[in-house]
């Protein structure tokens, strides 16, 4: 860490303080040399290996987007699609993993996707699980009354 005033080196931390959401820590810094004190702010990154082997910073908007188009004429809400794309990005923070491939990405959705909508579920996963038949599609949809089949219903 260079300070921004005169380019030294290093600091010393004076005040460490966790942001509201919890997601980043505040720091409070000294330059030894010009004794002036500055902030910063430490996240931890996030990045996503494409297929092409390009690594990107994750980013919720872009889960939003390819959820939103298989979500398309379904009763789903921004803020439906928002909640998901939280979880999808908790359940990739839970790997402990600073660079995950995109294909991670898309099993993370899969899940919360299926519980938020059947029929976007469907949608999505034909597309990223490229079915090619309509044997692809029964399997999925067996699959989808099988876990129906599992829950226990409600009594009242």
């Amino acid at each position: 860490m260079h300070c921004p005033f005169c380019r030294h080196d290093g600091s010393r931390v004076v005040d460490s303080r966790t942001s509201d959401d919890g997601l980043a820590i505040r720091r409070r810094r000294e330059c030894p040399a010009c004794g002036r004190r500055y902030t910063t702010i430490e996240t931890a990154s996030l990045s996503i290996r494409k297929r092409s082997g390009a690594v990107e910073p994750f980013s919720r908007d872009k889960v939003i987007v390819g959820v939103r188009r298989a979500c398309q004429g379904r009763p789903v809400s921004n803020d439906d699609l928002a909640l998901l794309a939280h979880k999808v990005e908790e359940a990739i923070r839970a790997t402990g993993q600073a660079i995950v491939d995109s294909h991670e990405v898309g099993l993370a959705i899969l899940g919360p996707l299926r519980e938020l909508d059947e029929v976007a579920y469907l949608r999505f996963a034909s597309v990223y699980s490229n079915f090619n038949s309509l044997e692809d599609f029964e399997r999925a949809i067996a699959d989808l009354r099988a876990a129906h089949a599992a829950q226990p219903t409600a009594r009242a």
